[in-house]
């Protein structure tokens, strides 16, 4: 029978399947940061239980640390110092690798990941961390569990699980010229909402992904939990194995093309079903931007905000109270909208090529004098990059912070806050009340779009700031 990826990847990892009850799934790897880390090892060590695969697990700090450039080490926050040297503590214990300040791979858990070559294709990976998914880029199986799983995975290296529905995602046309895969991903949960994908895990299929860069492909699989998906993945091919080779944990030279050979079976077989197929149609679509309280609250810049006769019923409360919150009026334009902040980084877009993105928008320009803007490498090593290729400097020049690693001003979980009442542009995946600080405003969009939003100090797409269009006076 032919099978898709999805299913042959899980199949190869059944312990034991029995009717009416969830699978035993063996798991290649872990991934681990110090907030949900920290009740497992706890579990471990009242059972006396050792760690069954040292080999399988990675660890480094990135949710609650700062990302200052004057001194990182030093934590204000209590909770947030106790979570970090916990997991500290609990790497020396276990002797788990470990990427620390200074290592020069510390960084958010699913930019270091892939950059070090510990996500490989046809893997089980999981972490304490719905945004787990961003390995899908690398046809890996990759999700987010909780607290007991981790547990379950440092003793076992399996956990229960319940065999995922399949959904094919196809997308259709060519994206308009300043589109990106942040845009794409948008668009898709804009089009099917964010519970659209419940229960299912994606494969992502068309032109437009075999043409995207693996770091484009990891923005796109990242946000995949936005519609409600477990996972998303990509088939791996040639951009994906050039990107691993060489990798600190990839298979050396000697298995390198052993591994290779099985990588290549790691795609959909023809004539394959899925439970749920959609295509999405994506021919000149435009920047996106979120104008609510939720990602599928998502338009393209040149668009107005949706009025209420324009929303099913059983979302208008919703809207109404994203339009109390975010300040928007139906119909309004969603270009031209004051902001205050703007922010670059995060696991969604805080890659070399993300950093490169808004480097090339803010060269030569400087952004507005009101707009405080925060650029945040997602490890040491991209970090290391954009100073080697002088992005630091153009940041700089701009009047924007070139920060040290960390998932920064994604979630209001560390020193990087946006402040109360102020409205921000934002690189990162979630949109919802408060994310970004109590009582701030997040809109989602590229790194191109947040750099040039940053400039006009409104919300504005490059193409809007290359053609000098200004919707409002600040």
């Amino acid at each position: 029978m032919p099978k898709n990826i999805i299913d042959k990847i899980w199949d190869k990892h059944v312990v034991e399947s029995k009717k009416g009850f969830p699978d035993i799934l063996y798991i290649d790897r872990m991934l681990m940061h110090e907030v949900t880390s920290a009740q497992a090892f706890d579990k471990l060590r009242r059972l006396n239980l050792p760690i069954n695969d040292k080999s399988s697990l990675l660890a480094t700090v990135d949710h609650s640390i700062s990302t200052s450039p004057i001194d990182r080490t030093k934590m204000y926050d209590k909770q947030a110092k106790a979570q970090v040297e916990t997991l500290r503590k609990n790497v020396k214990d276990f002797d788990i690798d470990f990427y620390d300040f200074d290592s020069q791979y510390q960084g958010i858990v699913h930019v270091i990941g892939p950059e070090l070559g510990f996500t490989l294709p046809g893997q089980t990976m999981v972490c304490g961390d719905s945004h787990t998914a961003t390995h899908g880029a690398f046809g890996t199986l990759a999700f987010g569990v909780g607290t007991s799983e981790v547990g379950h995975v440092l003793a076992t290296n399996c956990i229960l699980q319940y065999r995922p529905k399949t959904m094919k995602v196809h997308f259709s046309g060519t994206p308009g010229k300043y589109a990106t895969a942040k845009d794409i991903i948008m668009k898709l949960i804009a089009t099917i909402g964010i519970g659209g994908a419940a229960g299912y895990v994606i494969e992502y299929t068309g032109k437009v992904i075999e043409s995207m860069s693996i770091e484009a492909r990891m923005t796109l699989c990242n946000m995949s939990i936005e519609c409600g998906a477990r996972a998303g993945l990509i088939a791996p091919d040639q951009i994906t194995f050039d990107y691993l080779k060489g990798k600190k944990y990839a298979p050396k030279e000697k298995n390198w093309h052993e591994a290779i050979k099985q990588w290549q079976t790691l795609k959909t077989d023809e004539g394959a079903s899925f439970d749920k197929e959609i295509i999405i149609e994506i021919d000149n679509l435009q920047p996106m931007v979120t104008w609510g309280i939720n990602p599928q609250h998502a338009i393209e810049i040149n668009q107005s905000v949706p009025t209420l006769q324009q929303i099913p019923n059983a979302q208008q409360k919703l809207v109404e109270q994203a339009y109390q919150y975010t300040q928007f009026l139906p119909g309004e334009p969603v270009a031209g909208k004051p902001i205050q902040w703007a922010f670059v980084g995060s696991c969604t877009n805080g890659r070399i090529e993300d950093l490169r993105r808004a480097a090339h928008v803010l060269k030569n320009r400087h952004i507005a004098d009101h707009v405080t803007m925060y650029v945040v490498p997602g490890s040491e090593g991209v970090r290391k990059q954009a100073i080697d290729e002088g992005l630091d400097k153009i940041f700089i020049q701009a009047g924007a912070q070139f920060r040290m690693p960390g998932c920064s001003m994604c979630l209001a979980m560390n020193d990087d806050k946006v402040p109360q009442g102020a409205r921000c542009i934002s690189t990162s995946n979630r949109n919802f009340i408060g994310r970004q600080g109590t009582g701030s405003i997040t809109h989602l969009a590229s790194p191109e779009t947040v750099a040039a939003s940053a400039i006009k100090g409104q919300i504005c797409s490059y193409q809007m700031l290359l053609e000098e269009v200004c919707y409002e006076t600040i």
